[in-house]
């Protein structure tokens, strides 16, 4: 990373005029400094995007695409006369903890501890797109992709302090240090707060050359600096989407169609609702209608009494969500189709390697539609100002592209729309734009409509019936063995659709839609012959991110089905990942080290307390990084049980490990529940789960003791929220073969009664 860094030092430093506050453009992104109340405002600006990309190491999904190379990036540092520190972040902060990660990384730069900031969502604008030429909060690449911008921010600040207070005290920069936002002058026992040079240091101009502190001196970076929103959680001060409130504003709530694509034709006893107690009107919206009222309890009693008579689905077919449709029709329509596969990865000769074979094995692999299933329920906040303007808070991970959307639905130009992007309730690729999964076109609407400020709050059954979702998906898979049981090739075709060629598609060149075949494709292990193909057949439902995205099932895919290859092949799982990665140093170091963790492998079954046990290996590389997990577990009732996971997780390097280890637990949470529990069901049209007691999730009681250990190798930094779960389902379903015999292929495990071999 350091050679990175080092390249890092020659990029441009320029500096902008700062946005107006809550979401105003400014008027012109001219370089000069500007004073924002007597602030030190700085930006900075890279030359192309190839070294910075090469910095952040790979990217996947929507952080691959980079439809503006040299896009300037922006971060705004504001160091006010009261010794206030404030950062305007690029990113969403929504409990992965970015908004200290990014103080940790400026403050050590700047030298002002990171408890110091006060860190804020920046509002829309060209400038923040520090994620290849896209600004986003996702695919685990805000630390990776502004790692090295935010270190020269803080440390062209900090020069600038320097330079500023060298001509106040009429010495030589050479004399002077600095320490937790203070500029020293030892010699004479001087020193000066940064707050009272900001105003004289912002008339300097930046320095090109200036140099980053040497990582063996890093106070923050790489240290469990405690995250800067626990105490507002805690005591409750913590505003969310959920929590917005305007002085005069309505509540709304709403009622969705039943079938996806249906319109509400009539409305059956319209006069009665309107006479109810709060209730101020009554709307027919696109694929819904609603209910404003004084109060969101009385909107929502209103519109769930409210008659409707829905327009007809169409019968039958794929092209919507027809009367008849089904997930298990969906699951058939993927296994039946015979369209072309393309090319996703194409390595050796195949052909003749399953020619000369000494043994073939096949197996078909598919995962359910998931539902985010988030806590906090969508919401959104529209209000229109006497000029037109709109003001619009709502959850989300695109600020730019929700400020586009929202200007297309109200009629106004983009920089008419001001964004405001509270803290978030939880990720998970819920809070992209997602059509009829977001509620704010709902709440434009209703405020052109009543001339109020409407607050959209969805329920939570009707959150389950429109959120969108993780798409189902379907692989078969071959392999050969050669004679000494090992394997020679592997083909994998995979049918479906993943949302990065469904919503980013125009951006996206490669026919070949990355969200579904990541995790099958590029893995690490020396198969001479492999070759995977994808074949796209769209889903007639709304589909969506969800944490890992494609990762999330292909990895549990493919790591299964190596495990039988290695039964197929009279191999032990961890030796055949062993001698298929003995050329990969990182990858053989994460399995030694997972395999330290759980007191050495053993694959069982083996008797431990209780009963009879068994462990289950799985390694996966998302995002950047590489992960290798160790399952056990036992059988109770007919039911997996999972009582511990040992997770060995490489990043390269890390800004926070508590962070850090607590994002990993966290994942591995959420892979535990998908494999495990989670599912959603259609039949004739309509998905059957409304709530939590339809939709199964992980309980207290599930939660195994996780285990995480980070390693890092030095490898360019990659992401943290999303690749720790990718390894448990498929180290999971892994022990669960080991303990039962029964190969489970089909997801969720709870699906499948299971006995003990």
């Amino acid at each position: 990373m350091d050679q990175f860094l080092t390249k890092a030092r020659a990029d441009a430093v320029t500096v902008v005029e700062p946005p107006a506050r809550d979401g105003a453009q400014g008027a012109s992104r001219r370089g000069f400094l500007a004073a924002a109340g007597s602030a030190l405002v700085l930006s900075v600006a890279l030359p192309g995007r190839s070294a910075h990309a090469q910095a952040q190491g790979p990217a996947e999904g929507a952080g691959a695409i980079a439809p503006k190379p040299g896009t300037r990036v922006a971060a705004f540092l504001e160091i006010h006369p009261d010794g206030t520190v404030k950062l305007l972040s690029p990113f969403v902060e929504g409990g992965q903890g970015i908004a200290t990660g990014m103080a940790q990384i400026v403050g050590e730069e700047l030298d002002v501890p990171p408890a110091r900031f006060v860190v804020e969502c920046a509002p829309p604008g060209p400038d923040y797109a520090v994620v290849n030429g896209l600004r986003m909060t996702g695919g685990s690449f805000s630390t990776r992709s502004s790692y090295a911008v935010m270190r020269r921010l803080g440390a062209t600040a900090r020069d600038m302090l320097i330079r500023a207070a060298a001509a106040r005290l009429k010495v030589q920069e050479a004399e002077l240090t600095t320490r937790d936002g203070t500029v020293i002058h030892a010699a004479t026992n001087r020193s000066l707060p940064y707050g009272d040079l900001a105003a004289d240091a912002l008339l300097l101009k930046p320095n090109e050359a200036v140099e980053l502190r040497d990582p063996s001196t890093f106070r923050y970076i790489r240290q469990p600096v405690p995250r800067l929103d626990v105490h507002d959680k805690a005591t409750g001060r913590a505003v969310y989407a959920i929590d917005q409130t305007l002085d005069g504003m309505l509540y709304a709530a709403v009622q969705h169609a039943p079938h996806l694509g249906t319109e509400p034709e009539a409305l059956t006893n319209e006069a009665e609702i309107r006479a109810m107690p709060g209730v101020h009107s009554v709307h027919r919206l696109p694929g819904a209608v609603a209910v404003a009222a004084d109060s969101w309890w009385r909107a929502r009693k209103a519109v769930e009494a409210l008659g409707v008579r829905w327009s007809a689905p169409k019968p039958s077919g794929l092209d919507t969500v027809a009367a008849d449709f089904s997930s298990d029709g969906m699951v058939a329509a993927l296994k039946a189709s015979t369209g072309q596969g393309l090319p996703a990865e194409a390595v050796g000769d195949t052909a003749g390697a399953f020619a000369k074979a000494a043994k073939v094995i096949e197996a078909e692999y598919e995962a359910p539609y998931l539902a985010h299933a988030q806590l906090e329920p969508p919401s959104a906040l529209a209000r229109f100002s006497e000029d037109g303007t709109l003001d619009l808070w709502l959850p989300n991970q695109m600020p730019e592209l929700f400020q586009a959307i929202a200007a297309q639905v109200a009629g106004l130009q983009p920089a008419q729309v001001r964004i405001h992007s509270p803290m978030l309730g939880g990720f998970f690729g819920r809070h992209f734009a997602y059509g009829p999964g977001n509620p704010f076109p709902q709440a434009i609407r209703l405020a052109q409509a009543t001339r109020r400020p409407v607050k959209v709050l969805w329920s939570r059954e009707e959150e389950f019936r429109s959120d969108a979702l993780r798409p189902l998906s379907y692989s078969r898979f071959r392999a050969a063995l050669d004679a000494q049981g090992r394997p020679s090739a592997i083909e994998v075709r995979t049918v479906g659709e993943g949302p990065i060629g469904r919503y980013f598609g125009a951006l996206f060149k490669n026919p070949v839609d990355s969200s579904a075949v990541e995790g099958i494709v590029e893995k690490p292990y020396a198969i001479p012959n492999r070759r995977m193909t994808f074949t796209k057949l769209a889903h007639p439902v709304t589909i969506a991110f969800w944490r890992s995205v494609g990762h999330s099932m292909n990895d549990a895919f493919y790591e299964s089905f190596l495990d039988e290859i290695a039964q197929a092949g009279g191999q032990d799982p961890f030796a055949l990942r062993q001698a298929l990665l003995k050329d990969s140093p990182r990858h053989l170091a994460l399995l030694a080290a997972v395999a330290e963790m759980s007191g050495g492998w053993r694959r069982g079954p083996y008797a431990a307390e209780g009963g009879m046990r068994a462990r289950g290996l799985a390694m996966a590389s998302p995002f950047g990084s590489e992960t290798a997990t160790i399952a056990e577990v036992s059988v109770e009732g007919g039911e997996a049980r999972v009582h511990t996971l040992w997770i060995a997780f490489d990043p390269g390097s890390v800004v926070n490990p508590a962070i850090v280890r607590a994002q990993v637990e966290s994942a591995a949470a959420l892979g535990l529940s998908s494999v495990l529990f989670e599912q959603i069901v259609y039949r004739d049209g309509v998905r059957q789960a409304q709530n939590f007691d339809t939709y199964p999730i992980l309980r207290r009681e599930h939660m195994p003791a996780v285990h995480v250990r980070i390693v890092e190798s030095g490898a360019p930094m990659g992401g943290v929220g999303e690749p720790g779960l990718p390894g448990v389902p498929p180290a999971v379903l892994n022990a669960v073969a080991a303990l039962t015999g029964q190969r489970i292929r089909a997801l969720p495990i709870a699906n499948t009664k299971l006995s003990a071999a």
